[in-house]
């Protein structure tokens, strides 16, 4: 079998996040709301995890989330897991790699990964990994980046970089939407899997505050096919303008769109039945 296209530069991805975990509080309202929730689905399901997982903690939205929730008193202990050490901020934690999970078969209750998934080479792979690590009804409570994220944005640089330059390199990322997540679960073994997205409207001053959050969540371009030329100002001017013109608001901010792919997937066992989940969540930030 061939392995996976490389798509992604992880030793890249892994320097972004140090770089980010010093600012992540202040742009991680992503990742807090994925956490959230995560930390509801589970609220759902009256049955106890004694071992649990948090996969890509980041700055520990998670861990808050559950401490604020009546699920806690079923979650027992809870390994903070991150590709950044950093990002663990001198937590009790583990750093792991999504694509080398170092979990024993069938050991873990409950495994949680929020918005850290979209950067694997390799999804299913990375998923196969995760239900094996599960113990049977073992409970996957995953969300990533997808769909139409940063649509927005990934049409005016392409663009604005082809009117300057004559051509445009990829500087968003390709992403899975809601069917796809679905999918992706019952190729890697899942039982009862269900997805759903939650689309965001987030509201900025202009595009380069969009792209100075990008940094501070650790979630800006490392394609490994990405243009090795970086944007110059004259392009940024006129995506920035372009951006204005397309995708104002009455108040004179800008949108960016962020469609969180959330999806629920259970260890197989005899028996299992249908499991309880809320529906999509639509808000504008």
């Amino acid at each position: 079998m061939s392995a996976p296209p490389l798509l992604f530069d992880r030793a890249l991805h892994r320097r972004r996040l140090q770089r980010a975990a010093r600012s992540y509080s202040v742009a991680g309202f992503l990742k807090a709301r994925a956490a959230e929730d995560a930390v509801e689905r589970l609220e759902l399901i009256k049955r106890d995890f004694p071992l649990a997982v948090d996969l890509g903690a980041r700055d520990g939205a998670f861990a808050r989330a559950l401490a604020a929730s009546p699920a806690r008193e079923r979650v027992g202990h809870l390994i903070e897991a991150d590709f950044s050490q950093a990002m663990l901020a001198g937590r009790p934690g583990l750093v792991a790699d999504e694509e080398r999970l170092p979990f024993r078969e069938a050991s873990l209750d409950l495994m949680v990964s929020t918005l850290s998934l979209h950067w694997t080479n390799d999804l299913p792979g990375a998923l196969v990994q995760i239900r094996r690590s599960l113990k049977p009804d073992g409970l996957f409570l995953g969300a990533i980046l997808g769909g139409s994220s940063l649509t927005e944005l990934r049409q005016v640089l392409i663009e604005a970089e082809s009117e300057v330059r004559g051509g445009a390199g990829p500087r968003v990322s390709p992403l899975a939407d809601a069917l796809d997540a679905a999918q992706l679960l019952q190729r890697a073994g899942f039982a009862l899997p269900v997805s759903d997205v939650d689309r965001v409207s987030v509201g900025y001053a202009d595009p380069l505050a969009l792209m100075a959050d990008l940094r501070r969540m650790g979630e800006t371009n490392v394609l490994a096919n990405r243009p090795r030329t970086p944007l110059t100002r004259a392009i940024l001017a006129r995506a920035a303008a372009l951006y204005a013109e397309r995708f104002s608001r009455p108040d004179g901010r800008v949108v960016a769109t962020f469609d969180i792919v959330a999806f629920t997937g259970w260890g197989p066992a005899p028996d299992q039945q249908p499991q309880p989940r809320p529906g999509p969540r639509r808000r504008s930030a």
